[in-house]
């Protein structure tokens, strides 16, 4: 056995990639969750096909993230390339789809998954499931609430990858804050990210349309854009290109306390091609039959025009046109914390030194989303936990060596 001995606290890929980097240092490990199986949050990113990294120009991808420039650089250091020679490692191809997202060639997460707990094991790595962190005792070991009860372990070092504050079913509750709080760790408070966010419809638009994906579209944010797709939701708006855009709203309801989503209904058309499309006769059609027949547009998106227009359609071609060019949806706030993908908050930069470790808490690092960053879906997210998740495995293990040369 190692005689020096790390506890990792957290099962998802940033705690599990700091036991990983321990284990290749030479260290003993033993990983804890609160949780009866490791990796809950992994396995569901993982459910509808674990997008694990994104393979666009590396300063691109690096531009992506919001927080300390330290992450950038650990993502520089463990990035997409790095994740796809990993994942080959665990015998396990990349699939890098046409928008440059890279996946296992499996498409799901729990074949990685499994594979990775596997050679975790066979290093040597000791797992403890059903094991809740409760802090510290006063002679400075850590304490879990376990099946048997209290429980204690005084490893040499910690590093904590305990989550943010969303899905508390599947263990990332944010109840972690207080405690590194109490020891006089600067922490920030957690906010949505990758979020719905709560619109107030008519009733029709909640009746007729919930659910419904808006596609093929453009939509912006003071200035950010994307053209990917979203769903109307019974409360107001959500997935794919609105989480890519969540950043720019919440910033919007941090400021001003409301936040407009402008959607382009027709990206590929400028307003003087819909215009003209417009001016033709319609004879005794209605506005909704000339708008499918002339534009393409009906249902969901006709629908969107009448929320904005209140019902009533401008009669003008030109101020109709522009509309559709940007029809406006006004989102008051995010929808709870625990739905979002994602969170904000958590430990401050300013309480980690250069190798994650806890200024106040000496052998104590932390890694992935329980620290204060942001990313969009689309990789970023797990690339960042597993970059940081090796920076504070490194940490520690080059804390430990040091230590054991006094």
């Amino acid at each position: 056995m190692n005689a020096q001995r790390a506890a990792v606290i957290g099962s998802g890929p940033a705690g599990l990639m700091a036991a990983e980097t321990l284990l290749a240092r030479g260290m003993g490990v033993d990983i804890y969750d609160a949780m009866p199986s490791f990796g809950r949050k992994f396995l569901m990113a993982g459910k509808s096909g674990l997008n694990i990294s994104h393979a666009e120009d590396p300063d691109v991808f690096l531009s992506r993230y919001r927080g300390d420039t330290r992450l950038q650089e650990m993502v520089r250091a463990f990035g997409a390339a790095e994740i796809v020679s990993w994942m080959e490692a665990l015998g396990i191809a990349a699939h890098t789809g046409p928008t440059g997202r890279v996946f296992p060639e499996m498409m799901k997460a729990s074949p990685l998954l499994r594979g990775w707990l596997v050679r975790l094991q066979d290093a040597g790595a000791v797992l403890h499931p059903k094991h809740r962190w409760q802090g510290w005792n006063a002679d400075g070991a850590l304490v879990f609430d376990a099946p048997e009860g209290s429980v204690t372990a005084a490893p040499d070092a910690t590093v904590l990858a305990l989550g943010g504050a969303s899905w508390k079913r599947l263990g990332s509750d944010g109840a972690w804050a207080p405690l590194l709080e109490a020891k006089g760790a600067e922490t920030v408070p957690f906010g949505p990210s990758n979020c719905g966010f709560l619109v107030d419809w008519s009733a029709h638009m909640r009746e007729k349309f919930a659910g419904a994906p808006v596609k093929s579209i453009c939509m912006s944010v003071d200035g950010q854009e994307t053209r990917s797709e979203f769903v109307i939701t019974q409360r107001g708006v959500e997935s794919g290109g609105i989480y890519t855009l969540s950043a720019a709203l919440v910033d919007g309801l941090r400021r001003h306390g409301a936040a407009t989503l402008l959607v382009d209904l027709l990206p590929d058309m400028d307003v003087p091609a819909i215009v003209a499309k417009l001016e033709r006769p319609r004879g005794k059609q209605s506005m909704a039959n000339h708008l499918r027949k002339s534009l393409g547009i009906s249902g969901v998106k006709l629908a969107l025009l009448h929320e904005a227009a209140r019902g009533v359609l401008p009669d003008h071609a030109v101020t109709l046109a522009r509309l559709i060019k940007a029809v406006p949806i006004k989102v008051t706030v995010t929808a709870p914390l625990d739905e979002a993908i994602s969170t904000t908050g958590g430990v401050a930069w300013d309480a980690l030194d250069e190798a994650l470790m806890l200024r106040q808490l000496p052998g104590v690092f932390c890694a992935g989303e329980m620290i204060d960053w942001d990313a969009p879906t689309g990789g970023y997210l797990i690339t960042a936990c597993m970059a940081t998740g090796q920076a504070a495995g490194n940490g520690a293990a080059d804390w430990l060596q040091t230590a054991s040369s006094l």
